[in-house]
């Protein structure tokens, strides 16, 4: 799946919107910028929009793209706000649509469209009082050791692992700082994998990444401090592992209604299980981001991944 320059994409404008004002804008800054070098690498004719200025969405109107490449991570770029600001403009747009960025965005939800679909993920309990919660009933649902999320925020912010009661409630209060709903998740040991996914009808997996990170979680810091962490290509995991990750990826993209691009982050517990934790419709596009190794591992460049997700939004 390897693309060139043709007079085609010459004739093609992408707005890529980037920046925005979530907790994450400096990577959306970082990958948005990725994206424009590669695009315009590869012929397109490229405005880059941040989208945390007053007046981005009078410059996309202005702009009027072909494709609008959506590079925003977090709050107002990955949860369906700035999808349905689209739709509104009649632009076609990468990724999932308003409804899949939404249900993907909150953990929660994303658990319960899990479930339903008959995918294993680790038991949890739901907190929306910080002032309403008691510890004995959160650990005989998950354990003494659990992992605490705000649930609508993005690349682990707020996240922290608790290792006995002791340190619940702190947890707890971080989380709640930063969103109005925390996830109390079970711990469960083992490797930690990655499966992109690429396509809308037709989904192809693309192999699986195996994250070693140097601090005890795979937490912002390790995600992109170059050095934070260890990827693993195609991971050193049994085969029949691998090929069950990639079929639980591509069950979850098509159980979100997601489009384009998704990848699912999963915990192989010691008996060889995996576990889903959450999807990203919109994953990193850095120099260290995962999507990117995966694409190389597959044969596909940066340049052609950026050029396929284009493709895929003229297709839906």
């Amino acid at each position: 799946m390897a693309y060139q320059e043709t007079d085609v994409f010459g004739q093609t404008t992408v707005a890529v919107l980037y920046g925005g004002r979530s907790s994450e804008r400096e990577i959306s800054i970082a990958s948005g910028q990725a994206v424009i070098s590669a695009l315009e690498t590869v012929g397109f004719r490229v405005v880059g929009i941040d989208a945390g200025v007053m007046g981005y969405v009078s410059a996309l109107e202005k702009a009027a793209p072909d494709v609008v490449f959506i590079a925003l991570h977090g709050k107002g770029g990955e949860d369906g706000c700035v999808q349905g600001v689209c739709e509104e403009l009649g632009c076609v747009y990468t990724g999932s649509g308003v409804l899949s960025s939404a249900l993907a965005m909150d953990k929660v939800r994303t658990k319960i469209i899990y479930e339903a679909a008959g995918l294993p993920t680790p038991a949890s309990v739901t907190l929306t009082d910080p002032n309403t919660w008691a510890t004995s009933e959160i650990i005989e649902k998950v354990g003494k050791k659990s992992v605490i999320k705000p649930v609508n925020e993005g690349s682990s912010v707020g996240m922290s692992i608790v290792h006995d009661s002791d340190e619940l409630p702190h947890a707890i209060e971080y989380a709640f700082s930063l969103d109005d709903t925390v996830l109390v998740e079970q711990f469960i040991e083992g490797v930690e994998v990655t499966v992109a996914v690429l396509g809308n009808e037709e989904i192809l997996p693309l192999p699986v990444i195996e994250i070693v990170p140097t601090n005890e979680f795979y937490d912002f810091e390790a995600k992109y401090t170059p050095g934070g962490s260890q990827h693993i290509c195609p991971a050193e995991i049994p085969e029949e592992q691998a090929k069950l990750c990639q079929e639980f990826a591509v069950r979850a993209h098509q159980a979100l209604g997601c489009r384009g691009v998704s990848r699912t982050d999963l915990i192989i517990d010691r008996q060889g299980q995996p576990w889903l934790l959450e999807t990203n419709t919109i994953p990193g596009m850095t120099a260290t981001s995962l999507i990117p190794d995966a694409a190389r591992v597959q044969g596909m460049s940066f340049e052609d991944l950026c050029t396929h997700l284009v493709l895929l939004a003229q297709e839906k």
